[in-house]
């Protein structure tokens, strides 16, 4: 049986006093899952892991469910495989426009079937700011910031909380993390 790595990303932990774990207590939690090579990204609420010789199914309700259970926080779990996090790397389109990674979003889909909702958006004019479509995926480059955008909240909006999102240099270090 081959390892295959992940990447799972919760949505809304260490957002705010009312939904912090300690990550030690995340990657206990993840490990009693019965996944391997259980690491996370400081306190991010990102977690890669192995499934070779974990139990079958999918893994994003079973952490969803472990994480209510034993912490008392219920947050959205998104797993990735490592090659959809290659494949959402690769396909950014916004890299030219880019001059700093902290303004650059990347909203993952939760069924990448939602991005039928996202194409209008995509031919709208943002001005300095500017989104791009991917097939699992949404760039957002937010020329004053995320803050100061129009684009998440229109994102949320035509989504309706079904994505969550990083900004470039996490998403490059969660790719780093997965080739280690």
């Amino acid at each position: 049986m081959s390892r295959k790595l992940h990447v799972a990303l919760l949505r809304g932990i260490n957002v705010g006093k009312a939904k912090r774990i300690a990550m030690a207590e995340l990657r206990a939690m993840v490990e009693g899952l019965g996944y391997g090579e259980v690491r996370t990204l400081l306190n991010s609420g990102n977690i890669v892991f192995s499934t070779e010789g974990a139990p079958a199914g999918d893994p994003a309700p079973r952490i969803e469910k472990a994480l209510a259970g034993e912490t008392g926080v219920s947050a959205r779990v998104l797993v990735l495989a490592a090659s959809d996090l290659e494949a959402i790397v690769t396909e950014n389109p916004l890299l030219e426009r880019m001059t700093d990674p902290s303004r650059l979003l990347v909203a993952v889909l939760q069924d990448p079937k939602d991005r039928a909702r996202l194409e209008p958006l995509e031919n709208q004019d943002w001005g300095a700011d500017a989104l791009a479509l991917g097939s699992r995926s949404a760039y957002l480059w937010c020329d004053e910031g995320i803050l100061a955008s129009p684009l998440p909240e229109a994102l949320s909006r035509a989504l309706k909380n079904r994505t969550t999102a990083r900004n470039w240099s996490t998403i490059l270090k969660l790719q780093g993390m997965l080739r280690q």
